[in-house]
């Protein structure tokens, strides 16, 4: 892989995107000059994490069900969180459905 910007190899910045959800995201997203790659899932962190914060967050007021609704997330989303950082280290541009495509789009 190619360097990015920010003189890391393009997977590992990739990965690092991912670490701390949309806030390394966001960073990587900020700092990042050349790389699309590395934007693209600097993006995609961004949407996914913070949907999925937001959505858990709204999750947790409502007693019982939400409780249980934002669990089954909180695990699935951990879930995602390994699948996206090890997509990423091995160079795959991996889109989510939706999050993918306006990753795709807003990273251009």
């Amino acid at each position: 892989m190619a360097k990015s910007s920010t003189g890391m190899e393009e997977n590992v910045a990739g990965l690092l995107c991912y670490l701390v959800g949309w806030l390394t995201g966001l960073i990587f997203f900020l700092i990042e000059k050349e790389s699309k790659f590395v934007k693209f899932h600097a993006m995609q962190s961004i949407i996914t994490f913070g949907a999925l914060f937001i959505i858990i967050w709204i999750l947790t007021f409502i007693p019982i069900i939400g409780w249980a609704i934002a669990s089954i997330l909180c695990v699935l989303e951990v879930v995602l969180w390994i699948v996206l950082m090890v997509k990423a280290y091995r160079g795959e541009k991996f889109k989510l459905p939706i999050a993918g495509d306006l990753a795709e789009k807003w990273s251009a």
